[in-house]
């Protein structure tokens, strides 16, 4: 084996998704899942910057810090059901923890990027920016192995006035990440029971958990899903007792008052 090599971090991206199931799958054009970079003072960093701000899109290398182990074969999100081998997919589980990611770069103020798009989580180290370049960086005609014919499986999302109602609100009230939460979801092996929080209620609806909260969602037609209501996973009992576990009680409450019935039963 070759010598081993040091890496130094850079810098830390900094957002709102802390979670591993609140990451987003790439690629993604809203600004929901915008973070800051911010590299490290008194390293010349402010002369490696100078040129970029004109590139729309940067490459990210960075370590996967939540995982401390490795594994040759994992299970893909989607697109199989069957292990793959780990170089043949995303999956954080590496031998080197190492991630590439290409992000869109927002603006640059002094050894601050500001990014969207990432599918990072709060706190990444970043080993590494380099400037996406379209010709060098792009090969729309490549092979892409077993991810072959994965497009035909994805389902449509829909949502009802009602739920779409519901969903404006809590986003309102600081779940800016729960429509992306639940469509990432939703769109491939929907009713997958292994690898989501989801259960079918009836021969009709089926439930998706995020955090504390539930979405009712039933098949609408063919790749077709339709999200009916968004409701609290609290029991009426349990948003009575004063322990509030996850800080989030007061909040149900609220939009208790606004929707009405919309408790778990």
């Amino acid at each position: 084996m070759e010598k081993a090599v040091e890496l130094k971090a850079i810098g830390i991206y900094r957002s709102k998704q802390v979670h591993p199931y609140e990451a987003a799958r790439q690629p993604r054009e809203d600004r929901s899942h915008e973070g800051e970079i911010t590299l490290e003072s008194g390293q010349g960093f402010e002369q490696a910057l100078e040129g970029l701000e004109g590139f729309d899109r940067l490459w990210l290398i960075f370590q996967f810090h939540h995982n401390s182990h490795w594994n040759p074969k994992v299970m893909p999100p989607r697109g199989t059901d069957r292990k793959m081998g780990v170089f043949a997919t995303r999956a954080p589980y590496r031998p080197n923890a190492l991630g590439l990611s290409c992000v869109r770069l927002q603006k640059i103020q002094e050894l601050t990027l500001t990014v969207s798009g990432a599918d990072l989580l709060d706190g990444t180290p970043i080993f590494d920016l380099k400037p996406y370049v379209p010709e060098a960086d792009s090969f729309p005609d490549a092979k892409i192995g077993w991810l072959e014919g994965i497009e035909q499986n994805r389902h449509r999302i829909l949502w009802t006035v009602t739920s779409q109602e519901q969903l404006t609100w809590l986003q309102g009230k600081g779940l800016e990440n729960l429509k992306d939460f639940l469509e990432q979801q939703l769109e491939f092996e929907p009713f997958d029971k292994d690898r989501k929080r989801v259960s079918q209620t009836d021969q009709t609806n089926w439930v998706l958990a995020y955090r504390t909260w539930r979405a009712e969602f039933f098949l609408s037609g063919e790749k077709e899903l339709t999200v009916t209501r968004l409701y609290s996973g609290y029991s009426a009992d349990d948003l009575k007792s004063p322990e509030d576990k996850w800080a989030d009680k007061e909040l149900h409450r609220k939009y208790q008052s606004v929707f009405g019935e919309s408790l778990s039963r």
